[in-house]
């Protein structure tokens, strides 16, 4: 059984900052050789990726519309996933979500586990 548990959503204002953790744990849960992606959805829109940490190297990926905002990071030593999300905008106001998979990939599809979601909101 492999378990997500996402923290630090909340409420802020717009150009403030909010850091989300995602901490992994499972008794054969290996979370070195996992593919840790966060991603978001908002009211009455679709799923999407917002950034991702490949495994088996330091590569990360960014969605355009937040890249130079978000910094995503890993601590392979305690199973801990971050997403820094600076200068937010109100468009980023979604649940956000935690997700682990074996494929370095940016779709959805491919990650087997997911958290069950922190919510962000971002107030004009």
């Amino acid at each position: 059984q492999v378990q997500l548990v996402e923290s630090g959503g909340g409420l802020v204002q717009a150009g403030g900052s909010l850091r989300l953790s995602c901490a992994a744990s499972g008794r054969t849960f290996t979370f070195s050789i996992y593919a840790m992606g966060w991603f978001r959805q908002a009211p009455g829109k679709e799923r999407e990726i917002v950034a991702a940490s490949w495994w088996g190297s330091s590569s990360t990926y960014y969605a355009d519309s937040v890249k130079g905002r978000f910094t995503i990071a890993r601590h392979n030593a305690n199973n801990t996933v971050y997403l820094q999300m600076n200068s937010l905008k109100p468009e980023d106001t979604a649940v956000y979500y935690c997700a682990a998979g074996r494929t370095n990939s940016i779709l959805d599809r491919y990650y087997n586990y997911w958290g069950q979601g922190t919510p962000v909101t971002v107030s004009s």
